[in-house]
């Protein structure tokens, strides 16, 4: 019998206002919304960023669990994490049901969260009102420092500290925990303590990473964000086991976070930068994480034939450097076969002996793991690189 499974699906990652620019492609410009499917078939979705569109696009209503309907957690009420509902298909859907849950505003009194979506979509904001939406609606008010189950998952949330209130949660499935807490600056005492609650023992601990550590005690301090360094420092003295950084600031090109995440890596030793169409996997306690990126947003290819040298480093951590052949190319970058397993959202130095107006010529490119999967000859996986330069 195969053991249980938790997946964690990343729809949307940015932070503030959602990005087009091609800078951002790479780790996607949709704000807050991931999906996770918990091993008794309950379905939640956390926060309701721009990221919500693309769900809805792609939407499998759950199909077991002994809870009804799929199970909306919003942190808060700002733009970027309620902004994707009215563009939420199944929300127009009858035979859908969703129950939402967030706290009471002290801005807005009972039923806040109700309140919030119908404002958004009130006259002259949008050019229909919620009266529209057939799908079954329910909401619930929860407060920080509240636990309770939604099927056979135990949900626990906490105050962070951001403006006008903001919650974080922790889903303990039995096949692992996963803690969320976007949206929080730290340097209030009590809240440190209740994320490091949060996070406590969590498998995946995902952490609000959008300033710098000189922009957060600087120009951005008392702006309610985070950074990789405070989420390594709470990772480590909560016991998480991997940390994801979260809420990109859309100013933050693809270069930068990766410079963020080697930063990150080099003090804690499992990190991943979310990034739109990220899997993660929760298996049997005690096993790894498995993330992966599948093959939606990458690019048309071209079979080619170029001898390479591939430079890298191992899940393990390990210096490797390979001879291989290119097979398929596009503008962005290649699909590669390998004997060694690269580390996802690592990089790789691609060495190519490509034809040149006056013979082959050698091409180094940096190349950026974005996906890993099994190869179709056996002992190899075929690896997905973006070139960054």
């Amino acid at each position: 019998m195969a053991a249980p499974t938790t997946k964690l699906n990343f729809w949307g990652v940015r932070g503030s206002t959602p990005t087009v620019d091609p800078a951002t492609w790479r780790y996607g410009g949709n704000t807050p919304c991931l999906e996770l499917e918990a091993p008794d078939g309950t379905q939640f979705i956390l926060d309701c960023g721009t990221g919500l569109r693309m769900l809805g696009n792609r939407w499998t209503a759950p199909s077991g669990g002994e809870s009804q309907g799929t199970h909306i957690l919003i942190t808060h009420y700002h733009w970027d994490h309620i902004q994707g509902v009215p563009f939420f298909a199944p929300l127009y859907i009858e035979k859908n049901e969703f129950q939402f849950y967030s706290f009471r505003s002290e801005f807005l009194g009972a039923d806040s969260l109700k309140q919030v979506f119908e404002a958004q979509m009130a006259v002259p904001y949008f050019p229909v009102d919620m009266s529209v939406m057939n799908a079954k609606r329910k909401f619930q008010e929860v407060d920080g420092g509240e636990s309770f189950k939604i099927g056979e998952n135990k949900i626990s949330t906490r105050w962070l500290n951001h403006p006008h209130g903001c919650l974080g949660f922790r889903i303990e499935t039995t096949a692992g925990t996963v803690a969320y807490a976007t949206d929080n600056e730290p340097g209030n005492e009590k809240l440190d303590e209740s994320l490091r609650e949060l996070a406590a023992g969590a498998d995946i601990f995902i952490n609000d990473a959008q300033f710098s550590p000189e922009q957060l005690v600087s120009t951005r301090k008392g702006w309610g964000h985070s950074s990789w360094l405070e989420g390594v420092k709470t990772a480590r003295q909560a016991g998480a086991k991997t940390l994801v950084l979260f809420h990109h600031d859309p100013d933050s090109a693809d270069r930068t976070v990766d410079s963020i995440l080697r930063q990150a890596r080099d003090e804690f030793d499992s990190v991943f930068a979310a990034s739109e169409g990220m899997v993660i996997t929760l298996g049997a306690p005690g096993e790894p994480v498995q993330a992966h990126m599948p093959g939606t947003r990458t690019a048309l290819r071209r079979e080619v034939q170029f001898q390479a040298e591939v430079c890298g480093l191992t899940e393990g951590g390990k210096e490797f450097m390979e001879e291989t052949v290119v097979c398929d190319l596009s503008l962005q970058g290649a699909m590669i076969t390998l004997k060694h397993l690269p580390q996802l959202q690592s990089e790789l130095q691609v060495t190519m002996e490509a034809p040149g107006t006056n013979g082959e010529k050698r091409v180094q490119l940096k190349g950026y793991v974005v996906r890993v999967d099994d190869a179709a000859e056996k002992g190899h996986v075929a690896v997905g690189v973006v070139f960054t330069n």
